[in-house]
Formats: C-alpha cells, structure tokens, sequence
C-alpha cells in the first residue's frame, strides 16, 4: 500500500515537534528521579544488551497497562522458558509498579517516542520477533515501521473509544494504511472489536479481559498484622486511584463521615504518586490532620488521613478495608479496574464515569458487586451504610469475588496464539 497523504503529513510534523517532544520527555522522567542513561531509553537508545533467542516486545503505556500484562508475561516464561521478554512502558510510575514483578531475565526499558530517529534505533537494537501493544497504543509511525520491516502486530487487551474511532473511521485510507501490519487484535469488550472491524481490521477478536486475570496479590502477613496494629482497632476506607479534582470530593465525604465516626481513618492512595505535594495541600486545607506513606509514617492512632504516596502496595489497603472507592470515575478518565479489589475481597463504591470498564461494572452492578455513587455526598452516605451494617459491605465483597477470575486457560489460549503469530523455529514451548 502506498503511503497517503494524512500519514505523510503526520510524519513530517512528527519530525519537527520530536526534538521537542524528546525534551518533555526526558525531562518528565529525570523530574521523576531516573538517571539520565535510562530516560534517554525514550530516544531509542537501550541502556541493557539484547540477549539471544527469540523476543516478544510487550508495549503498555503507564500503569494501568503495563500491570495488565504480568501475569501473561509469568506465563510465558513458564511455557517457553526460552523467549526473551522486553516489556516498554512511558512512565517513571509505570516503571516502578512494575519493576519488582516482573518475571525472571524479563526486561523493562522506557518505550521509543513516535519518530523515526529514536523507533529507528529501538528496532535495530531488539529486533523483536513480535510486537505487541496493549490497549489503545496506535502510533502511527511506529506501525508503520514495524510493517516496512515484516515485523508482526499484535493488539491485546485492544480498547478504542467511541471518540477515538470516529477519528480514525473520517480517514479510512490513511486507518487500512497505518493498521496494515497488525494480524491480531484481542479486543477486552465488543465495542473495540467492532471498532476495529469497521476499521477495515477483520483479525479483531473479542477476548477475556486481561485486567480480570489476575495473579496473587503481593501482601504478606507481616504488613498486613503492622498495619492492622498501627490502626489499633480504628474503622478505615481506602480511596484508590484518585485523580485531580477527585480528592476534594473524597475529602468532603470524609469530613462528613468523621461527624459521626471519630476515629475513622481515610487511606488516600492517589494513582500518581508525584502528585503528594498538592494533595497534600487539599488536606491541610480541609483541616485534616495527616500522615505520609513515603514520608515513612506508619499507620497510627492520631491521623486522620494516611496518604498512601508509594507503588507496589495497594493490594495491602485493599486487604485491610472493608470497603474502596475507585477513582477516575469521578472525572472524564474513564474508571479504573475493579477487578483487583474484587479479588481483595473487598466491597466496591465508584462513581458514574467508567466508559474504559463499561462491559465490567455491567457484570458488577448485575451480580450486585458494586455501588454507584455520583459525587462526594452520595459518597458519604454510602460509607456510612457500610460502615454501619457491615454485613452490607461483606455482601457486596462476596459478589465480586467470583468475578475476578485467577486461572491460566485464557493466559494459555492468548501466549499460544502470540506463539503462532511468529517464525516457527522461533517458540517452542514446553508441553
């Protein structure tokens, strides 16, 4: 296919804005404290040897992604101990989550920018077998590039919203040129899948949602009993993933809750830690009394709200509250999975904006396994309910739980159909 006129405007004003791009870019993760060497990995220079044997480049954009993917990457390495693993991602946050997960001789770098520079030397150095990006990362150039050079694509966990398809769905030529190398799609709801079909991509699949599989949560005993004793026997809730505009609401419901409840302790757990400082700030302002995670406070008997500023923990305050609120439903994010504190076994409050999950919280609110509430009041009010009938707040953790499957069948069909896509002298896996 020849390249149309949409896509050679798009790589020539790529090419102009990327020294810029680079700057932000570097500059985001230094601020974020990575060493100089690895926040160049944005510019496609590799900070680590690409090792022998064939390579399966996994591409998640931030957190959320990048986690998504875990347990298929464990997966694998039990399989097909001999496929060299590569996991990209954009975000010092990401990079952190999942540093200390992934599974053994896998490799993190930071994911190339959009430009043919720093995709140029990313590919020349790994040569992957296969790419395969998760969710929604479709960029332009990279696709390309990875079709000149007969490079497979694979989407998993494929997500498109209304809005971004009807973007692409105005240019049609420019959608079958840029999706050319991509030969599967495993879409996590029907939307995508239809999405990408109109799109011209007839390999789009519907599939099991990654983000439902999820391997064991990481908390042992030992935190759990310290926290427990900091608490000293206090009520808690835990507010999870929180964006801005969203702690104030909580915050608010919190003021409200503490009326009647003292001693009640809020776990704050914003989705990005770097953002403390202005939290912070919101819970001064409320006239709350608060002590920090990354600080190195502990969960005590005095403070009324602990902020939760670290990575790599929230499967241990969802282990110790009765109840969550999810954020990015209060804001036009999208939502957040309410997979992992259904299998925390933990009762489920989000509020009305969930489009990145729609499918999801449906099976939820039929299973009676969740709660919507639509602002920091009706927040309140419900956590006073679970508070107060606990019993409640155990009924809805009991319906969830069944909806957070763990089993590797639908790890094994996805790495099988990864395994196909490339070379054949390429996998071998074990029986």
């Amino acid at each position: 296919m020849r390249p149309t006129a949409l896509y050679r405007l798009y790589r020539a004003l790529s090419a102009v804005a990327l020294p810029f791009a680079a700057r932000s870019a570097v500059g985001k993760l230094r601020r974020s404290g990575v060493p100089v060497h690895r926040a160049h990995e944005r510019l496609g220079h590799a900070t680590l040897e690409r090792p022998l044997g064939p390579l399966i480049w996994f591409h998640g954009a931030s957190v959320g992604e990048a986690k998504s993917v875990l347990p298929l990457l464990a997966r694998i390495r039990d399989v097909a101990p001999g496929t060299q693993i590569l996991l990209t991602s954009g975000t010092a946050t990401s990079a952190e989550a999942v540093a200390p997960r992934l599974p053994e001789t896998a490799m993190h770098q930071f994911s190339p920018l959009d430009g043919i520079g720093p995709l140029t030397r990313f590919l020349a150095h790994w040569r992957p077998d296969l790419c395969v990006l998760v969710e929604s990362e479709l960029w332009p150039n990279l696709l390309n590039l990875c079709a000149e050079r007969d490079l497979p694509v694979a989407l998993l966990n494929a997500r498109l919203s209304d809005r971004s398809a009807a973007g692409w769905k105005k240019y049609p030529g420019t959608a079958a040129y840029v999706l050319r190398g991509i030969v599967w799609a495993h879409c996590q709801d029907r939307r995508s899948r239809d999405h990408l079909r109109d799109m011209g991509l007839d390999a789009a699949e519907q599939g099991t949602n990654l983000k439902s599989i999820l391997g064991a949560p990481r908390v042992t005993s030992q935190a759990l009993d310290s926290a427990h004793n900091g608490l000293a026997g206090r009520p808690v809730w835990v507010a999870a993933s929180t964006h801005p505009g969203e702690e104030e609401h909580v915050l608010a419901a919190h003021k409200t809750l503490l009326r009647a409840h003292a001693n009640l302790c809020l776990i704050l757990v914003p989705r990005h830690p770097e953002r403390a400082d202005d939290i912070l700030a919101l819970i001064k302002k409320a006239g709350l009394s608060v002590a920090q995670r990354s600080a190195g406070s502990d969960l005590d008997a005095d403070s009324q709200v602990y902020l939760a500023d670290t990575m790599g923990e929230t499967d241990l305050w969802y282990a110790l509250s009765p109840m969550v609120f999810l954020g990015g439903s209060f804001s036009d994010v999208g939502g957040h999975t309410p997979f992992e504190p259904a299998a925390a076994h933990t009762a489920i409050l989000h509020g009305p904006h969930y489009a990145n999950f729609a499918e999801a919280y449906a099976a939820f609110r039929m299973k009676d396994a969740s709660v919507e509430v639509r602002d920091g009041t009706a927040l309140a009010a419900e956590v006073e309910t679970l508070l107060t009938h606990p019993s409640r707040a155990a009924q809805l953790a009991n319906n969830a739980r069944p909806l957070a499957p763990t089993g590797t069948e639908a790890l094994d069909q996805i790495a099988g159909r990864l395994f196909s896509l490339m070379d054949d002298h390429a996998i071998e896996p074990h029986a």
